[in-house]
């Protein structure tokens, strides 16, 4: 079962261009919830996503109730710098739901405060606002896929030209 990356409200495409690449190289589906900040057809999504926008899973919804209507009311995992618990505290189901805000004003707090429990933080220092959108997820993300033990993604790699000293 895929992970699913959640992304309320985004503002900069290249963001969602590079989180939707790591989606397509981790087998996640992408939710995106309305108003987006850009057209998905502008050519910096697609620069950011390279040429793998067209294998993305991405699903778009006209708001939060209807993406909670669509997909049966999921238990959400919450990034948001507010939150009590650290992303790497709790455990991942195998088709986790983990949703990030806007880049400029994170999750809305009327979200947050009906999700407490859910709600996971990354560690920084406390004059940092917060990181970029897309390395947010993917460091999320790949908590979670490593809780799974990365599932059939491929873990090793082969050199091109040499080979490895075993």
């Amino acid at each position: 079962m895929p992970i699913n990356i959640i992304l309320h409200e985004p503002e900069i495409p290249a963001n969602t261009g590079n989180i939707g690449r790591t989606c397509v190289a981790t087998g996640s589906v992408l939710h995106l919830i309305e108003p987006l900040g850009f057209q998905l057809t502008e050519k910096n999504i697609k620069r950011a996503g390279l040429d793998y926008w067209d294998k993305l899973d991405v699903r778009r919804y006209i708001d939060y109730r209807q993406f909670l209507e669509l997909n049966n009311n999921p238990r959400i995992y919450m990034a948001t710098t507010k939150a009590h618990r650290i992303y790497s505290e709790v455990s991942y189901e195998e088709n986790a739901y983990i949703m990030f805000g806007k880049e400029s004003a994170g999750i809305p707090e009327e979200i947050l405060v009906d999700n407490e429990e859910t709600c996971i933080r990354i560690p920084m220092f406390k004059d940092i606002r917060s990181l970029n959108l897309s390395n947010s997820v993917a460091i999320v993300l790949y908590e979670a896929l490593r809780q799974q033990g990365f599932g059939s993604l491929q873990t090793e790699g082969e050199l091109h030209r040499l080979s490895w000293n075993r």
